[in-house]
């Protein structure tokens, strides 16, 4: 039995629920899929409620291949590195934020900050993830001020900062377009914009989840927009598992094909990857009244966006938040990519996700799968270059 036949067989739900069946319009669009044709969002929505596991995992395979080197898997040696945890927002799936003036509220000094990338560095790291909470009391001069200090000290370590919510809130802070606060945030040393805070791109979800004016979908799409006409690349994320419809995972995955198409059309900067994860409840408001994503809901919806998203180059596999086996078998999934060792994260570590693992560790759980590992940068640059010459082994 195959790896990912013996996950089926444990990760199925009761024989009567849907999409267990296989039907041949299901073999259709995935024929299709897999040969490098759009999917339409009803197409999608058949996959959803009628595909299986195993032929979504097919097909999502079909595409990683044909958009990624077949044999290779990449990976990052990264940090997050969360400079304050004080947010102004009361999102019900957050158990990260604290009140201003809570006696577990901090702002890292740059001096601390700069501790962090040194080991970073020393472990052989290439970039930092610098997100926060929506603190309401620091100046604008706090983040040029901070990627300065970045850029001066640590000129090699590449930037990838601040989420959508965090610049919509400067923007509205400063009364300056969005446009302008990422122009000045880039000239301050800013490189690259993360995709968090999209959690599900469907304004219904966001109202009931958190509130609405933190970044309202359209704003987070401005932001990213922006970011990719400055020239500067992106990444998109979805937080999933609260509840939402299984067309509101549709509705996500159609903003974040929609913008790129656009940006690629400009010709500037774009998303790299798409990074699906699913909400973790502990020690949030959320806990117990909604039922968390599994592994088989995770599979499934990764397998998807693979498909939908056919001009986005990467798909990212948690295995920070659905372990590390769930994150091995997500590279037969459609993901092509593990993400960061997670020197040190934050986030979903305080909602109850707690898995880390070394650089020895992630080469050796991506061979274990079948790849060849690949370190790559923020960007993905030596995955580009993966594409057209041989690396030497890491």
């Amino acid at each position: 039995m195959s790896a990912a036949e013996a996950l089926e067989s444990t990760l199925l739900p009761n024989p009567l629920a849907p999409g267990l069946g296989g039907s041949p319009r299901v073999e259709a669009i995935l024929d299709r899929a897999v040969a490098g044709e759009r999917l339409s969002y009803d197409d999608a929505v058949v996959l959803f409620r009628e595909a299986t596991l195993l032929e979504l995992g097919a097909a999502a395979d079909g595409a990683r291949r044909r958009l990624n080197p077949p044999d290779r898997a990449t990976y990052q040696v990264d940090r997050n590195i969360n400079y304050t945890n004080v947010c102004i927002y009361r999102c019900t799936f957050c158990a990260f934020y604290r009140k201003a003036g809570d006696a577990e509220a901090y702002v890292l000094s740059l001096p601390e900050i700069g501790r962090k990338v040194e080991e970073t560095i020393a472990l052989g790291g290439t970039g930092i993830l610098l997100q926060g909470g929506v603190h309401a009391e620091l100046p604008f001069a706090f983040y040029e001020e901070l990627l300065g200090f970045l850029r001066e000290r640590y000129p090699a370590v590449h930037r990838h900062a601040f989420s959508a919510p965090e610049i919509y809130f400067l923007a509205k802070k400063e009364r300056w377009t969005v446009a302008e606060t990422l122009r000045r945030l880039k000239n301050a040393g800013l490189m690259s914009v993360p995709g968090g805070g999209a959690e599900i791109l469907d304004d219904e979800v966001r109202k009931r989840i958190w509130a609405l004016t933190k970044s309202p979908t359209p704003k987070w799409a401005e932001v990213h927009r922006e970011a990719h006409r400055l020239g500067m690349p992106t990444t998109a994320t979805m937080m999933f598992g609260v509840a939402e419809t299984h067309e509101q995972r549709l509705n996500h995955f159609d903003v974040v094909r929609r913008l790129q198409d656009e940006s690629l059309a400009e010709g500037a900067g774009s998303f790299t990857a798409f990074i699906p994860w699913t909400f973790q409840e502990e020690n949030t408001v959320l806990e117990h009244e909604v039922e968390p994503a599994g592994g088989y809901d995770y599979l499934r919806t990764l397998a998807l966006s693979r498909l939908y998203l056919d001009n986005v180059p990467h798909v990212q596999g948690s295995w920070v938040t659905q372990g590390k086996k769930i994150g091995q078998v997500s590279l037969a999934f459609g993901a092509d990519d593990l993400g960061s060792i997670m020197i040190e994260e934050n986030v979903v570590a305080a909602a109850g996700a707690h898995n880390r693992m070394t650089r020895e560790q992630m080469t050796s759980l991506i061979r274990d799968a079948g790849f060849t590992p690949v370190q790559r940068g923020s960007v993905y640059e030596r995955c580009r270059e993966a594409c057209c010459a041989d690396l030497p082994p890491l």
